[in-house]
């Protein structure tokens, strides 16, 4: 997914502050199910939760910049995926996360289901 870095991304200095990389990562997430008409948000089939967050802030993203997203699937387990993330400007990168999330209904963790399922399985 590629987005542009806006005023309201950056510090004082026009650099991106290091928490909206997590957004930007968020942000790419949520356009995957959207992508496939997908309500993640559905609470009778349960959502996921990050429960672990692993980052490295490598370079510098700077307002007007157009940045890319990668995502891809590193270990997916019966309630729960780890996934890769990088931000690159061009070809230059300039963030890594490695993400679980963990998919709860009623706030237990539950199987993912076979729509869900499928949906990752692309992205391997």
């Amino acid at each position: 997914m590629k987005m542009r870095i806006y005023y309201e991304d950056t510090d004082a200095g026009g650099v991106v502050y290091h928490s909206n990389y997590l957004k930007f990562c968020e942000r790419a997430r949520s356009e995957l199910f959207f992508k496939k008409n997908i309500d993640i948000f559905d609470a009778k089939s349960g959502h996921f939760l990050l429960t672990r967050a692993n980052c490295a802030f490598l370079k510098s993203a700077k307002l007007g910049d157009i940045v890319e997203v990668k995502t891809k699937i590193l270990n997916f387990k019966k309630a729960s995926l780890m996934i890769e993330q990088e931000i690159f400007r061009e070809e230059e990168l300039l963030f890594r996360g490695e993400f679980t999330l963990a998919f709860v209904k009623d706030s237990k963790p539950t199987k993912i289901d076979d729509t869900l399922k499928r949906l990752f399985e692309e992205l391997f």
